[in-house]
């Protein structure tokens, strides 16, 4: 058996992340053949990774990767056991690698994903996740992903990590880049339901307009009012209601950056228009 330095060890350490002790041992199983001891350590931590299956994975993060040259971008919700471990940078580091092999791969589902390759890694997605899963001694997984190809994004990932907005737009950004940051943001806080007033199914148009009509009608202060009177009173309420879950028609969140100003026309003004977006909430029942 080869005689392991101190030096070797330490330079494991700084390769893998892994304690001093689990390093020496690694190296001297491997006899000190530095690619055999970092498999076994990553052996190792799959595992951790099996024995922690069952723990409930309660908390998480979202991760967002864009690449303007391929114009592809993705979004990941990755889940793990605490708290604390969604601030740390291992997982930090983790939720963005995967978004961006979402978005270089293209998966279909999640089991497929997992299979599938991580750039800068010699392995696949569930080799990555075990890296992690050794390192911190926690259960973690993929709970959902959703790539979009084409157009100017924008992104937006809250302090905690626990929401997560991408923006899709058509167009050529002009302005500066931060309105797709600021809209994206805005999305995050008030979490709309259509990009546009024309995503909204003719039904549901219908219906509220039916109850802006009656709720006009028992208002007895209009009963005199003439027919034309009443149907504009009765648009009114219904753009009303379209500013409130048409993201186009919301007033910016930041009103003292963007005075009197809708997200529609803020975006407009920088050259783009918005055709889509994603918003992942940790935790979330998804539709």
């Amino acid at each position: 058996m080869s005689t392991i330095t101190a030096a070797s060890v330490n330079e494991l350490r700084k390769r893998t992340d892994m304690p001093l002790m689990e390093c020496k041992t690694a190296l001297q199983e491997a006899n000190g053949d530095m690619q055999k001891a970092i498999d076994i350590l990553r052996t190792r931590g799959k595992g951790v990774g099996v024995k922690r299956a069952m723990n409930e994975t309660a908390e998480g993060r979202i991760g967002i990767y864009i690449d303007p040259a391929t114009q592809n971008a993705a979004i990941v919700e990755v889940r793990c056991e605490s708290a604390p471990v969604v601030k740390s940078d291992q997982f930090i580091a983790l939720a963005n690698d995967l978004a961006r092999a979402v978005a270089e791969n293209n998966p279909t589902s999640v089991d497929q994903f997992l299979t599938q390759p991580v750039s800068g890694t010699q392995g696949t997605v569930t080799d990555r996740i075990n890296d992690v899963i050794g390192l911190i001694r926690e259960n973690m997984k993929v709970q959902r992903f959703q790539r979009l190809q084409g157009g100017v994004f924008g992104e937006y990932v809250h302090h905690d990590g626990t929401v997560g907005v991408l923006l899709q737009c058509t167009g050529t950004l002009t302005g500066s880049p931060e309105v797709l940051r600021d809209a994206c943001a805005h999305i995050a806080a008030l979490n709309p339901q259509y990009v546009g007033g024309t995503e909204i199914p003719a039904d549901v148009v219908a219906k509220e307009k039916d109850l802006a009509m009656r709720q006009i009608k028992e208002d007895p202060k209009n009963a005199s009012k003439p027919a034309n009177i009443v149907e504009k009173i009765a648009e009114g309420k219904l753009k009303t209601w379209m500013a409130e879950i048409v993201l186009a028609e919301q007033p910016m969140a930041n009103a003292g950056k963007y005075p009197n100003t809708t997200v529609g026309q803020a975006l407009q003004k920088a050259g783009v228009q918005p055709v889509k977006f994603v918003r992942f909430k940790v935790g979330e029942v998804a539709v």
